[in-house]
């Protein structure tokens, strides 16, 4: 039995509380995460291929043992080509270069604006190399989500760079059954909005929203961010991202109040529930995704170049959002349903398919579709499971909403309480065995801290009086 040990917040498998969910961040921040590393754990589980997760954060400190246990490290990556993430990068590089087995990366991408500009990333130049050259001594190519990640990749000297897109648009394999469903939108259709933060505030796509809650009365926001959630399910406003106002999961946005705003922890909830709607659109490329993988028209409204060139892969129907911005009518539903072609979507998906799996075949790793039972099992056993519905917002004071909340917090309050009993008892019986040693002697900087410091706090103190 090969193993495969999988980069990724969680298994499917697993079956959270909300609150458990969101206080160990397994979305790493971003619930779309879940959709791309879901996929990869599915097409990779065959009969004879094992998959597990290692969670998002990366353990140097680990390398001997995964060496030890596991056939093969496979990392799917969204935008991990930009200075943000640059200090994970160079862990994961570090992690990498201690491995012995294949390590095969899926989708990477690089990320800047929509124009293709490389710039900004310039500054971060040495930490990709050194990440690919790490990934590229382990496996036959390195597999990137687009045209401009590629070039990227190829300006900088690689040559073994593949487009393979993202794993999260092969959750079923080579067929995927987009289509419309009604003729147009009306003012009745039930229509699916998201966004990030950045979009909302900056680059005008809450205008976008605001115009169409005001025209759709069944137009629901789904989030993505783990403080959206957390504003959602505790009304939470600690994090930098309360300040946008503008972003429905905000507790003072209309939308929240109404009920119209959802986040999810599970790709499988999310995606059932998006078999309701008529049309998704926004700015957010896996929250578009998980549409089209619910059969639901989607147009995504490109600000930057992660999404732009995942778009033009997969011929996902897109609109750039500084555009649309300057014009929200353009941006109106029924006209973007409209206007949407999915022809070269859904038409060319098995070709793209094929491309894909080719790569993993090329760098040793087996696919459900083609040496298993095509998910079968995999699907049997999500079904088996029941997963928490989608994250609504905290309008209710009733005893339902409260029970489960601060049941999870009274089981917090237990377990640290558990953890301070035992912590205590190591304290006193690591004095008590002290206790019957000589005293050390003072530092140095104690003594000095003792001498200098009285007499500065005295003279704080005076200052201030």
């Amino acid at each position: 039995m090969k193993r495969i040990l999988l980069r990724s917040g969680k298994s499917p498998y697993d079956v959270l509380s909300v609150e458990e969910a969101l206080h160990r961040d397994v979305i790493a921040t971003n619930s779309g995460n879940l959709i791309f590393s879901d996929a990869a754990h599915k097409i990779l589980q065959t009969p004879d291929t094992e998959v597990a997760s290692n969670g998002i954060g990366t353990d140097v400190t680990a390398a001997a043992r995964i060496n030890e246990e596991y056939d093969a490290f496979v990392v799917p990556l969204a935008n991990a080509f930009r200075p943000s993430f640059e200090a994970r990068l160079k862990r994961l590089t570090r992690l990498i270069s201690k491995l012995r087995i294949p390590v095969v990366v899926l989708g990477v991408g690089a990320q800047t604006g929509v124009t293709y500009d490389p710039a900004r990333l310039r500054p971060m130049e040495r930490s990709v190399r050194e990440f690919c050259a790490a990934v590229l001594e382990r496996s036959s190519s390195i597999g990137v989500r687009g045209e401009f990640t590629e070039q990227y990749l190829r300006d900088m000297g690689f040559r073994d760079v593949e487009v393979i897109g993202c794993p999260s648009m092969f959750l079923y394999g080579a067929e995927l059954d987009v289509r419309k469903r009604v003729p147009a939108l009306t003012a009745e259709s039930r229509i699916a909005v998201n966004g990030s933060h950045s979009a909302v505030q900056k680059q005008g796509l809450d205008r976008i929203i605001e115009r169409t809650h005001a025209r759709y009365p069944n137009l629901r926001f789904v989030g993505q961010n783990l403080s959206d959630a957390r504003q959602l399910h505790w009304r939470d406003l600690s994090d930098p991202n309360s300040l946008v106002t503008a972003m429905p999961t905000h507790p003072d946005h209309p939308m929240y109040r109404e009920d119209k705003v959802r986040v999810y922890i599970d790709p499988v909830t999310w995606i059932d529930d998006l078999r309701g709607f008529d049309f998704s659109f926004g700015s957010r490329i896996h929250g578009n995704i998980a549409a089209l993988l619910a059969g639901t028209p989607a147009t995504v409204l490109c600000g930057d170049s992660r999404t732009l060139e995942l778009c033009r892969y997969f011929e996902i129907p897109h609109r750039r959002l500084d555009q649309a911005a300057k014009d929200p009518q353009a941006a109106d539903p029924a006209r973007l349903y409209e206007e949407a072609d999915l022809g070269g979507l859904v038409g060319n998906h098995r070709e793209r398919f094929d491309r894909f799996t080719g790569f993993l075949d090329k760098n040793g790793l087996r696919n459900t579709f083609t040496h298993g039972d095509g998910g079968a099992a995999f699907e049997e056993r999500m079904r088996s499971l029941s997963f928490p519905p989608g994250i609504r917002p905290w309008n209710d004071a009733d005893l339902a909403s409260l029970s489960s909340r601060f049941g999870w917090l009274h089981a917090q309050v237990g377990e640290l309480t558990q953890a301070n009993a035992k912590l205590r008892k190591e304290l006193a019986r690591s004095r008590k065995e002290q206790g019957a040693l000589p005293a050390p002697a003072t530092s140095v900087y104690r003594r000095a801290r003792r001498v200098v410091g009285r007499p500065l706090r005295r003279a704080l103190q005076s200052g201030k009086q």
